[in-house]
């Protein structure tokens, strides 16, 4: 199991948000996690590289059990968390690329100052990656000077660069016009060809029964169902979800 996740909680100040999660991702797994505003989707999916640090629970990756008290205590990245976020890489809905650095410059950051990559050999990776995405004619670009759907592959791009075990998809489209979403989910689809492990928050349906290997349902801090796509989309089981999709299906 490349992730694991046991016994998952996380609240801020009095309000609990995780109340016990436990969700396994095995390499090459597509897993999409849905669920109503307030869920708790954003929150799971931050916990997994720890950019929230869960007050009580276990994170495993590949069967390694990762200490992450000594960051909740002190607020500070240690070398664990360090590693495990080269190992599991995260997309985040509002990109988070540097204002004032070009494209290029945006994609080789981590190489230089986390994975220590000479420039030469940044500057090689974050091009290959670029041209995967289909950006590479934007390397000198800045930021400003993206649309929103070409500033997401830019963060893919970035994502990828550091050779990750995993990719972790925060609402990666929900920040979009409604005209650049496919261009998205048109490469994300590429990785999940390449086989690329990804556990991904969306409020895009159709994306997520065609690409997910298995779908997660969660409602106030828990997993109420989860299944293969068509079992969870075609029977739910539960009576939360079944109200969940017909209210999905009207708005749609």
């Amino acid at each position: 199991m490349l992730i694991q996740l046991q016994g998952i909680k996380k609240s801020f100040n009095s309000n609990q948000v995780l109340k016990g999660i436990d969700l396994n991702i095995k390499k090459g797994e597509i897993v999409a996690i849905i669920g109503p505003s307030g869920s708790g989707k954003s929150t799971l999916i931050r916990t997994i590289n720890l950019l929230e640090v869960p007050n009580e629970g276990k994170i495993l990756i590949d069967g390694k059990n990762i200490n992450f008290v000594p960051a909740k205590v002190t607020n500070k990245i240690t070398e664990e968390v360090r590693h495990l976020r080269m190992e599991v890489g995260m997309v985040f809905q509002h990109f988070n690329l540097f204002p004032h650095k070009t494209t290029l410059e945006n994609i080789i950051e981590g190489l230089l100052v986390v994975r220590n990559y000479s420039k030469e050999r940044a500057i090689e990776i974050g091009k290959k990656n670029l041209e995967k995405v289909g950006m590479l004619e934007k390397a000198n670009s800045y930021p400003s000077h993206l649309s929103g759907g070409q500033q997401q592959r830019v963060a893919i791009a970035r994502a990828l660069s550091m050779e990750p075990k995993a990719i972790l998809f925060d609402e990666p489209t929900s920040a979009l016009d409604p005209e650049l979403v496919g261009e998205v989910l048109t490469v994300m689809k590429d990785l999940i060809t390449e086989g690329m492990t990804m556990g991904i928050v969306t409020h895009e349906m159709n994306f997520a029964k065609d690409v997910a290997d298995r779908v997660v349902f969660l409602e106030g801090g828990y997993v109420v169902e989860e299944g293969a796509p068509d079992k969870l989309f075609n029977d739910p089981q539960t009576d939360r979800l079944k109200r969940f999709l017909s209210r999905i299906k009207e708005v749609g």
